[in-house]
């Protein structure tokens, strides 16, 4: 049993200690995983790599159980998943001005849609997925959303790397044809 289930354990067991021995020993892994996750977002973010990981701590911290190292950092990425998608949404709410477009003054430059907007409709995706293959869309969440690389997710999932690149390629195909069609149904 490796250091950070052992604390989940004494977590679990009601050791009022256990917790603050916890953060230490993860910090830097969830650290590296938001970091990988907010470089991936548009810059002029109010939401920093820190951030993240302390609210994704703050909701995990809760009177919450986790069997293992595993589920400990599935968790996370769905934390992370959550924050980031909520933040989108709350930039796109007409109460914030979210029909607003800010303006290039360079109007040689085509206008993109904005990562805000693909990663509501990512998480739009990736829910319709989780109800048809929950493996999957855990696959995609540890790889997007906590940054894990193919072999970091399949040690946390436990199955096989080839597993986990075979699933990783249906996943997103399956995701982009569903973005594809979310699109043109917009």
């Amino acid at each position: 049993m490796n250091e950070v289930t052992r604390i989940l354990d004494a977590i679990g067991q009601g050791d009022p200690r256990a917790a603050a021995q916890l953060l230490p020993l993860v910090y830097d892994e969830l650290r590296r995983l938001a970091a990988a996750q907010m470089a991936r977002e548009k810059s002029g973010q109010t939401l920093d790599a820190t951030a993240l990981v302390h609210e994704a701590y703050l909701r995990l911290a809760g009177d919450r159980q986790f069997e293992n190292r595993r589920h400990f950092f599935a968790a996370a990425a769905e934390a992370m998943r959550r924050i980031l998608v909520e933040n989108a949404r709350r930039k796109h709410s007409l109460k914030r001005g979210g029909a607003r477009r800010r303006l290039d003054l360079d109007l040689a430059q085509p206008v993109e849609v904005e990562r805000s907007e693909s990663l509501v409709a990512l998480d739009e995706a990736l829910d319709r997925l989780e109800a048809r293959d929950l493996a999957k869309a855990e696959l995609v969440k540890l790889r997007y959303f906590a940054g894990m690389t193919i072999e970091e997710a399949a040690e946390t999932l436990a199955i096989s790397v080839t597993t986990a690149n075979r699933w990783w390629s249906y996943a997103r195909a399956w995701l982009h044809e569903e973005i594809r069609k979310g699109m043109r149904a917009g």
